[in-house]
């Protein structure tokens, strides 16, 4: 009975959180699925591998589809014996969009049970950590693998404190665990983002360690650390070992280019240049979104109401020479989204709002908190905001970008603030806790500074109003495409949700404080407080949340598993049965196309590099020549209506074909610009600093009886046959990847090289051949052992640690009786 009495609050904390999850996104007990425009991308990017999947049993770990090819290792490929993945799925059992939800509650709930709080409100905590609005945005738009690993970081967090705490075996066996189920979440940026707070969180321990002269606690701290950080890689060693050989293949690696797509000089080898990085920098001002969600105009664009300046506008535009826009018609329109934002940010989804009332508990811990620990997440908060102003704070950022490893890897630097997001919810509920547990003299000192500092900011941006332009980076567009009055309408609306929401979020905290205020003079419980207090900090959040994220998303399962539907232009394409490629023109960069054929775009920030750079450099400036060698049969075009037509394209070079010559070169800029004038029908370009081993001729005879030709086609085996009476050379219109592909002729092991910038080429003898190239990765086979081994070493680690546990208990009881 004790056990049960001792579990009940967290069991009913779960139970809770499951409902929850479930309640908010309630279609999903009907069977709907949430269409997510970033997973709507992925289905089409990897309908290829999915099909492939279902129908070999196995996994192809290359598409065509997209790109021209790449590995699969970032579409979702399976390895074998990826047991944590197995654990992950067991946790989130719930329909998506709810199973994350749930483990954003139960990682943050476990992370204020560490931190001492009471089930009720670590419970509480949970739910506004679940429900800040950007980690609700980013379910909404499909960014599933972030919310993936944002939802197991305060899990890590909390096995790190426990380890620094000298609990070190639950703390181990936790730091393992969670950090296993981080990595598996293959979101490598928000990980990056999770280190960088750790090791905020390590100096502040490090300092109380040295202070304390206790540095014989250092050697089991270690020991711990590097057994579980060891296990915790090992179990996901064949996606990680994948991604590193692919991050060499994408645009995240350095360039080999010196030169820009216009000609001067590059000024960086990395492929991801600064302004790439930097795009998506918070403005500083704008920061105060956090307590405050509409200040600078919400998302970049937000519905307006009856009441609006744009309505009244509108009402003033005729649509004939006796009649103007009707009130319904200007309310309908406005409705359905205005360009409010006016921040530094290109697109918003929606504000990083974390609400008045954490940012008021936050406030309070800064008075009443008396654990040093508070400064750690002080101080990581503090850091990571000023890191997601990018360009707006160059001193920092350009400090990380040039010494931090692998953070110039990485855009949208502005989502760093999800550390931000779990730092102050987290000290909101320290502040809360010791509150309750502070001296009467200790709580109203507390509570009187914390409303005078929160309330005071309020009073202080209502003051500062006067200073703003509340002037949008797109406002000139639309004063040359609308007029000024529209923007004056949209300024006036703009300043409206300024002054309404810092009302809001000014009254929120008025409330909060006057219902711990009301525990100070005995008026209300203790729990009565914490419930009513919780009851703001949530309903705030999820009332913001709703206008961004509704369940107006939600669609059968049918429309989300087929979320594109096929153009006549595409019906016309697909009745060639052909072994093509389709370019797009319209849509490079989505996964739509790749839905249908075999495409040379597609939808991934981690896109091949050199496939990126054709684009950049070839396509750009309309080399024809580029689409030839890459088999582009059919090309899709818009028309004056927006229609999409199909255009053939009769000269594409095919599966394969013999060149008569190699043009040899010796750098990567050489092999680009002799892209300009190639005619790779007859010549191909080889860097023969990388290749001249493998170059056998230079020139070749080719005569009209001479041919290659594809007879069998699997995303990861392709079947060729040729017929030619003297050697030649041929060209593969396929990409070339250095690892993984083996290629043989009539069996025997052969090599091939890449030519014309991407594209394989292989020397082939005189006489009838078979020529078969089947991916191979050999980065799986050995990965997936050091998995198997990893993941027993955990079983094995976990069973002693509860063992020793275990015994340790048994013998301390035998000595006390």
């Amino acid at each position: 009975m004790k056990v049960l009495n001792k579990f009940y609050p967290h069991l009913l904390s779960v139970a809770g959180f499951l409902l929850i999850a479930l309640i908010y996104f309630y279609p999903v007990l009907q069977g709907k699925e949430m269409l997510q425009s970033d997973i709507q991308q992925y289905t089409g990017m990897a309908k290829e591998q999915n099909d492939f999947r279902k129908e070999e049993k196995t996994e192809p770990y290359w598409t065509n589809s997209a790109f021209g090819g790449m590995p699969t290792y970032q579409l979702g490929a399976k390895y074998p014996h990826n047991y944590i993945k197995s654990i992950d799925g067991i946790i989130r059992f719930l329909p998506r969009p709810a199973d994350y939800l749930f483990i954003y509650f139960l990682g943050f709930y476990g992370l204020l049970l560490v931190l001492k709080a009471d089930p009720l409100k670590a419970f509480i905590g949970a739910l506004a950590f679940g429900f800040s609005t950007y980690l609700i945005v980013i379910l909404g738009v499909g960014h599933n693998a972030k919310a993936h690993a944002i939802a197991y970081i305060p899990l890590v967090v909390a096995g790190v404190i426990m380890v620094f705490q000298r609990r070190y075996i639950a703390g181990g066996i936790l730091t393992m665990l969670a950090t296993a189920l981080e990595i598996n979440a293959n979101h490598f940026q928000m990980t990056l983002y999770l280190l960088i707070l750790l090791l905020v969180i390590g100096i502040y321990f490090m300092v109380q360690i040295i202070k304390n002269k206790e540095y014989k606690v250092l050697l089991p701290i270690a020991g711990t650390f590097l057994i579980a950080l060891i296990l915790a890689i090992g179990a996901n060693a064949t996606s990680l070992m994948a991604t590193k050989e692919y991050a060499d293949f994408s645009i995240r690696s350095d360039s080999d280019l010196t030169y820009s797509p216009d000609g001067s000089k590059a000024t960086s080898t990395n492929a991801m240049t600064y302004d790439y990085i930097t795009e998506y920098s918070y403005g500083i001002a704008e920061s105060l979104n956090l307590i405050a969600p509409r200040l600078f105009g919400g998302a970049t664009h937000e519905k307006l109401g009856k009441d609006s300046h744009m309505v009244e506008f509108l009402q003033t535009q005729p649509i004939s020479e006796d009649h103007y826009i009707s009130e319904a018609q200007a309310v309908d329109y406005a409705s359905q989204g205005m360009p409010t934002y006016w921040g530094d940010q290109p697109i918003v989804a929606a504000p990083a709002y974390i609400g008045a009332v954490v940012f008021f508990l936050f406030v309070l811990a800064m008075f009443v908190e008396k654990r040093k620990l508070k400064y750690a997440f002080l101080i990581g908060a503090i850091l990571t905001l000023m890191l997601s102003w990018g360009k707006n704070f160059p001193v920092l950022t350009n400090l990380f970008l040039d010494f931090f490893p692998m953070y110039d890897k990485f855009r949208a630097v502005s989502s760093i603030q999800v550390i931000v997001e779990l730092c102050m919810p987290v000290l909101a509920i320290m502040g809360l806790y010791s509150f309750f547990k502070s001296t009467k003299e200790e709580q109203w000192d507390g509570l009187k500074k914390s409303g005078m500092v929160s309330l005071g900011l309020i009073v202080l941006l209502f003051i500062a109003k006067s200073l703003f332009s509340f002037s949008g980076g797109n406002d000139a567009y639309y004063i040359q495409n609308t007029g000024p009055d529209f923007v004056n309408a949209l300024k006036e609306d703009r300043r409206s949700m300024y002054t309404s929401d810092l009302l809001r979020s000014g009254f929120l905290i008025l409330a909060s404080a006057g219902i711990l205020w009301c525990f100070i003079k005995e008026k209300v419980s203790h729990t009565t407080a914490v419930v009513l207090v919780g009851i703001l900090m949530v309903g705030d959040l999820v009332l913001i949340d709703k206008n961004y994220v509704d369940n107006s998303s939600f669609v059968s399962p049918g429309q989300a598993e087929q979320p594109f539907e096929a153009s006549q232009a595409d019906l016309w394409i697909k009745k060639d049965t052909t072994d093509y490629r389709v370019f797009e023109v319209s849509g490079l960069l989505n996964g739509r196309t790749s839905y249908f054929h075999k495409s040379i775009g597609g939808y991934s920030a981690v896109r091949p590099k050199r496939m990126q750079q054709l684009f950049d450099y070839q396509l750009a400036n309309n080399n024809i020549e580029v689409l030839n060698m890459l088999n582009v049969k059919y090309i899709i075009q818009k028309n004056e209506k927006g229609q999409d037509i199909p255009v053939p394209n009769p000269d594409a070079n095919g599966n394969a074909w013999f060149v008569k010559s190699i043009e040899t070169v010796q750098s990567a800029d050489a092999e680009m610009k002799a892209l300009d004038s190639l005619d790779s029908k007859i010549t191909a370009i080889v860097n023969e600093k990388e290749f001249g081993s493998l170059i056998k001729a230079k020139s070749f005879t080719v005569d009209s009886s001479a041919t290659i030709k594809m007879v069998q086609y699997k995303p990861n085996y392709l079947k060729y046959s040729s017929n030619n009476t003297n050697d030649g050379l041929a060209v593969f219109s396929e990409m070339y990847y250095k690892k993984g592909w083996n290629v043989t002729i009539d069996g025997k092991a052969a090599e091939h090289f890449r030519a014309d910038y991407i594209l394989r080429a292989l020397n082939i003898p005189a006489g009838k051949h078979t020529i078969e190239f089947k991916f191979e990765p050999q980065v799986v086979k050995t990965g997936s052992m050091i998995t198997l081994f990893s993941f027993i070493g955990m079983l094995i680690a976990i069973g002693g640690g509860i063992y020793y546990s275990v015994r340790k208990d048994k013998n301390k009881k035998s000595v006390n009786e």
